[in-house]
C-alpha cells in the first residue's frame, strides 16, 4: 500500500490501483483526480474533515464509490449515499478492509456537543483516530496518524496517545491550525513518543507519501 498525506487530516490509500479517500475536508485542497477511488472514509460531521463539496467532487469522478462515516455524519450529509458504522464494524470493499473503533470525538469544552467520531484500522495496518484518541485495543498498528494540533488537543495527551498505541511508524495529522514552528514543535513531541517504544517518526508534509 502506499500512503499519501494531503492537507490536515485528509488521506489517500493506494493498492492495486485503487484508491480510499479519508477525511477530505475543508482545509483539503478540492478533489480533483480521483481515478480509482473505491471508498471514502468520514470519521465525524466537522467541516475540516468533510464537506459536501468534496463529496459531490469524489462522487463525479466516481459514483460508485462507498463512503462509510458514524451516524452523526449520515444525519449532516443528506442526500449522500452514508453507510453508517460504528465501533466494532468490520466492512471490506477490495482491496482495503476497514475496522472501526471508538464512538465519540475528543471533548473540546463541556459547552460544545461531543459529536460522533470513529477511528479506522485500514488493512490492518494503518490507524487513524479521527478527533479521539481511541487506542484500537488488540491491535498492532504499524502506522499511525497522530494528531498535533487542534482545539480539542493538548501535545501532553496526544504523546501518551502515541505512547499507549506503540505504532512502528508515525506521521503527524490534523496539523493545519499550527504555525510552521508549532508544527515542528509538536512533531519533536511526536517523534519523542514514537521513538520511546522503537518506533520511527516521518514528518510528512503535504503531497508526501510513505510505502506500508
Amino acid at each position: 500500500m502506499r500512503l499519501t498525506k494531503l492537507e490536515h487530516a485528509a488521506l489517500i490509500i493506494e493498492q492495486s490501483g485503487k484508491k480510499l479517500f479519508v477525511d477530505p475536508g475543508s482545509f483539503t485542497t478540492a478533489i480533483t483526480e480521483a481515478s480509482g477511488a473505491v471508498a471514502v472514509v468520514i470519521t465525524h460531521e466537522h467541516a475540516d474533515h468533510w464537506t459536501p463539496e468534496q463529496l459531490t467532487r469524489l462522487l463525479d469522478k466516481a459514483p460508485d464509490i462507498h463512503i462509510f462515516a458514524p451516524r452523526g455524519v449520515a444525519d449532516a450529509a443528506t442526500g449522500f449515499p452514508i453507510t453508517i458504522v460504528k465501533a466494532g464494524d468490520e466492512v471490506t470493499v477490495a482491496p482495503f478492509t476497514l475496522r472501526f473503533f471508538g464512538e465519540k470525538h475528543a471533548v473540546i469544552h463541556e459547552s460544545i456537543p461531543v459529536v460522533d467520531n470513529v477511528g479506522v484500522l485500514i488493512n490492518g495496518s494503518v490507524y487513524y483516530g479521527g478527533d479521539s484518541y481511541t487506542v484500537p485495543e488488540g491491535v498492532d498498528v504499524d502506522v499511525l496518524a497522530a494528531p498535533v494540533g487542534a482545539p480539542w488537543l493538548k501535545i501532553g495527551d496526544s504523546m501518551d496517545y502515541v505512547l499507549a498505541v506503540k505504532p512502528k511508524r508515525s506521521f503527524p495529522t490534523h496539523e493545519m491550525t499550527l504555525s510552521k514552528a508549532g508544527k515542528t514543535m509538536t512533531g519533536d513531541r511526536i517523534k519523542w513518543a514514537t521513538e520511546h517504544n522503537g518506533g520511527q517518526y516521518f514528518a510528512l508534509e503535504p503531497g508526501d507519501t510513505l510505502d506500508v
